[in-house]
């Protein structure tokens, strides 16, 4: 059976990005396996279990990972260090960090999971982008946090993980007409004629606008696949997640002052 670590992984320019799948935990029916979920319904104790396992996989230290409480809104925090035993997560939908080894990680089962660095400033950031995000500028807003420390779009690497496609997320037609009327990119159609949303499609269009070019979409369609958690299939289910951490410098670079400037 596959483990912890065997999603989609991938490096670039001393940038590391990943999303797992649902296989390689300890999580029972109905978040089995690899649930990273705090706040669906499953045993903590198999959450912290799931969460040692799939940063031991790549390579990470759990208590170096920086988890949000995800609110569908366009809030955006800069962080240096992980919560530690800060008893209230704040409410917010992307962490931006120009700590080098820290990794950021956002929870998703449909909406998109968006990965950003700019290895050159030292600046990555992780967005949970739902139809309400995406529609609310919870992008723009995450691109442009990074950016007041130092970060250039034309530098910073973007990454989308398994997600809910355009052809299966079906909405009333009264929805979509709102949510294309702030970005048309996401207007879609299912496979089967009814109105739709693209939130892939509207994330990567709102990135090229703000001058992002180095874009990649996972394949994956999350409501397809039996190897992804799907809310809008499973209802009561677990959650993926994606990391994003910059390695750290080698010794005698420095990043620019902007960078490190908050």
């Amino acid at each position: 059976m596959p483990g912890p670590a065997s999603g989609e992984h991938g490096t670039a320019g001393g940038a590391h990005f990943a999303f797992t799948d649902r296989w390689g935990g300890v999580s029972a029916a109905p978040y089995a396996q690899l649930n990273l979920g705090g706040a669906v319904g499953d045993d903590p104790a198999a959450v912290r279990a799931n969460r040692v396992r799939a940063a031991g996989a790549l390579g990470l230290d759990a208590a170096d990972v920086v988890w949000m409480n995800q609110v569908h809104g366009r809030d955006v925090a800069v962080v240096e260090g992980a919560w530690g035993e800060r008893p209230v997560v704040p409410e917010v939908d992307a962490v931006v960090t120009a700590r080098p080894g820290l990794a950021l990680a956002v929870l998703t089962a449909d909406c998109v999971p968006v990965l950003l660095a700019d290895p050159v400033a030292g600046v990555c950031a992780a967005a949970h982008a739902g139809r309400p995000g995406m529609a609310a500028g919870v992008v723009p807003a995450t691109v442009q946090a990074m950016v007041r420390l130092g970060a250039d779009p034309a530098r910073i690497i973007a990454r989308t993980g398994p997600a809910v496609c355009g052809r299966c997320y079906e909405v009333p037609e009264a929805l979509r007409a709102e949510v294309a009327a702030v970005e048309p990119a996401a207007y879609a159609e299912t496979s089967w004629g009814t109105p739709a949303v693209d939130v892939v499609a509207g994330v990567h269009a709102q990135l090229g606008r703000l001058g992002v070019t180095d874009r990649q979409a996972s394949p994956v369609c999350t409501l397809e696949s039996a190897d992804h958690f799907s809310y809008r299939r499973e209802g009561t289910t677990g959650r993926l997640a994606g990391y994003v951490w910059l390695a750290p410098r080698k010794a005698g670079f420095a990043a620019p002052s902007e960078a490190l400037d908050r």
